[in-house]
């Protein structure tokens, strides 16, 4: 089992070398994660975006353009279009988030002629987080793309962060559906869902897992608030997965673990045909080169 975001760095060397398309990748961050993954034989990298912006931010901070191809799109839609083509045509094999807004490149990504998204499948996002207090690495859903996600879309969330899990060496994934409180209330939709959720994975509608719900985050996380409140569970205090009820817990969680508890990560969209590297045009170098790693982790060549 991967236990840290650099023991999945380590992991990728020993594999055949992907290679990452870029979209609109002119920002000094996600030039210096380039660089710095194919400096270590991570992937190769093709980076669509305004040559002479590309050019002046490498030589005002010493990073060595000639270690990838950059093709000179200066317009952001179109490096977005360009590089999802890239990947769709198997001249790559992940995508990358640049300097482009999210929206935009949600919509490259969406395009159905053009895009990465396959006919009925639902998209979503996953990170995983590095925590100093937490004794391993976990996945955690939904942060950047489903506002308000359902039944169906939580399931397919699930299903998405197993296969990531089973990637990372973790052959059962404990999933914890987050809510509020650990008991049903009907007036709770969260706590509902959780209950709906954990009994479809008792009868085998969601596999590869043990899923329970609702539990309070505290549950999930700790052994020991577990055992003071009295509640038996094989997730609680060592979850694996993290489902939140809404992007606005998703997020806060990605940020106040990041910003206030010196945490790690590295974030993917799933449910495309290919890893589509999703971190904030805030993001360190240090995010977005361990998000590219995780995305060539599961890459299928």
């Amino acid at each position: 089992m991967l236990k840290s975001l650099e023991a999945i760095v380590e992991e990728v060397k020993k594999r055949e070398k992907r290679t990452v398309s870029v979209a609109y990748g002119q920002d000094l961050h996600t030039l210096q994660a380039i660089e710095k993954g194919v400096k270590e034989g991570l992937f190769n990298a093709i980076v669509f975006a305004g040559k002479a912006e590309v050019e002046r931010v490498a030589k005002a901070n010493n990073i060595d353009t000639s270690l990838f191809d950059v093709v000179d799109v200066p317009d952001e839609d179109e490096a977005i279009k360009q590089a999802v083509r890239a990947v769709r045509q198997k001249r790559a094999d992940l995508l990358m988030k640049g300097l482009c807004h999210t929206a935009n490149y949600m919509k490259g990504i969406l395009n159905k002629e053009e895009g990465l998204l396959p006919p009925g499948a639902i998209l979503s996002h996953a990170f995983i987080i590095e925590i100093p207090t937490y004794h391993k690495l976990m996945v955690v859903s939904d942060a950047a793309v489903i506002p308000q996600p359902d039944l169906n879309m939580k399931k397919a969330m699930i299903n998405y962060d197993v296969a990531i899990s089973h990637k990372l060496g973790i052959d059962n994934p404990k999933v914890a559906v987050v809510a509020a409180v650990e008991t049903v209330n009907p007036k709770m939709q969260a706590t509902v869902e959780g209950a709906l959720l954990s009994k479809m994975n008792e009868r085998g509608q969601i596999k590869g897992c043990i899923v329970d719900g609702p539990l309070a985050l505290d549950l999930a996380v700790s052994k020991e608030a577990a055992e003071i409140k009295k509640v038996r569970s094989e997730v609680a205090g060592d979850a694996d997965i993290l489902i939140f009820p809404n992007i606005e817990t998703g997020n806060a969680f990605y940020k106040c673990t990041t910003k206030l508890g010196n945490a790690k990560i590295a974030g993917i969209v799933t449910g495309t045909t290919a890893p589509a590297v999703l971190t904030s045009r805030g993001d360190s170098e240090d995010s977005k080169f361990f998000s590219l790693a995780l995305a060539a982790l599961i890459a299928e060549k």
